[in-house]
């Protein structure tokens, strides 16, 4: 299949694989793959103290009959000020399992559903002379865009520079990119190098 390329000197266009850009879209398979990908993200990193991890309390406090006192075997049972949390809370991995073939399958489903809504813009080529933002804001008007995410075949400082104070745009390279990020902006603008390189990752 054909994408249009959309630059200012004449009509052209770029040739990709169906395969790629022209599969079936699957709501559910890229839901569960967006999901598991926000997931892995989480970082889990929280932790209380059991009766057993909390320090002290090794000796009995009391003896046990004759003081008129409850019973207690531990200063640190929960029950008590200073003891443990009764069901602590312990380091967890939020992570989900997803194979290559269903995270390549569900970018793929994304990318051919951008193609299909109009929402995917290449052009031939995505140059800055300086990192100024208002540099790229006239950039992006001039293809009518304001939330956008720009796609390169590699890194681009300048371009990175000059979207970074822009809520609704974001700078990510062809071997960065994640469904995530593909879902999260209303249009991709990326270069024709950045598409081949889609290409060549997802074929």
């Amino acid at each position: 299949m054909e994408i249009a390329i959309r630059n200012h000197t004449g009509a052209s266009s770029v040739q990709v694989s169906d395969a790629v850009f022209g599969v079936e879209y699957k709501p559910g398979l890229v839901h569960q793959v967006v999901t598991a990908y926000m997931a892995g993200a989480r970082a889990g990193t929280k932790a209380q103290k059991n009766r057993a991890a909390v320090s002290g309390g090794g000796s009995k406090p009391w003896r046990q009959k004759g003081t008129g006192r409850a019973r207690a075997g531990t200063s640190r049972s929960p029950l008590w000020r200073s003891g443990g949390v009764t069901f602590a809370a312990q380091p967890r991995d939020y992570g989900q399992k997803v194979n290559r073939k269903m995270y390549r399958g569900a970018v793929r489903s994304i990318l051919s559903e951008l193609v299909r809504t109009e929402r995917l813009v290449v052009v031939s080529e995505l140059a800055l002379e300086e990192a100024k933002t208002k540099a790229l804001i006239a950039l992006l008007k001039s293809h009518d865009l304001t939330d956008a995410l720009i796609l390169t075949d590699g890194f681009d400082d300048t371009l990175y520079l000059a979207a970074r104070n822009l809520p609704k745009v974001d700078v990510l390279s062809a071997q960065e990119v994640d469904p995530v990020s593909l879902v999260a902006f209303e249009t991709i603008l990326a270069t024709e190098a950045a598409i081949k390189k889609l290409e060549e990752r997802l074929a």
